[in-house]
């Protein structure tokens, strides 16, 4: 039996809810599905039976990273490459390279289809005017917030993914949520 996983930082309130309102005015349909959040794992199918390995794994990932902060400001483009419109991190995209190593490692391995750039998506496969709208709605977006934690998302069968448990960074100390 499998299961559809992946790894994040979520985006806390009140910046996860403004991204979450132009996602879905822009017509973005995966944010009813996907919480906001700055990417560590993308989506991996994976054995039921491995889960406590991964949990290990993961726990020891938050240890080796301590808490940091991230600052987001403005909106980038990935087209004409992928059609993703993002806010940037101008502070803590090392810390997050940094903890995006240690968790895509040994259990959690694969080669990824372009480099690791950390950002929390605002619009993505949309029309062209609609990227266009979320980089002008979100041009002056700004949030700042203190990473002291990573949690592990699982798809459910209505395709909505939903965090399972979470990790303290410097401890690797983990919760069931």
């Amino acid at each position: 039996m499998t299961m559809d996983i992946g790894v994040a930082i979520p985006v806390p309130a009140p910046w996860a809810d403004e991204v979450r309102r132009v996602r879905m005015a822009v017509g973005d349909e995966q944010a009813r599905s996907i919480p906001t959040h700055i990417t560590l794992m993308p989506p991996l199918t994976m054995a039921r039976d491995v889960r406590s390995l991964v949990a290990d794994h993961l726990s020891a990932a938050a240890a080796a990273v301590r808490p940091f902060v991230v600052e987001l400001r403005g909106t980038e483009t990935f087209r004409p490459v992928s059609q993703v419109v993002y806010a940037p991190l101008v502070q803590g995209a090392e810390e997050c390279a940094a903890l995006e190593r240690h968790v895509h490692a040994g259990p959690l391995a694969m080669e990824l289809p372009f480099p690791y750039h950390p950002h929390v998506t605002l619009a993505q496969n949309v029309p062209a005017g609609s990227l266009d709208r979320a980089m002008q709605e979100m041009a002056d977006f700004a949030a700042t917030f203190t990473v002291d934690h990573f949690t592990r998302y699982v798809s459910g069968p209505d395709g909505v993914w939903r965090p399972l448990d979470s990790w303290e960074l410097g401890t690797g100390e983990c919760r069931e949520l």
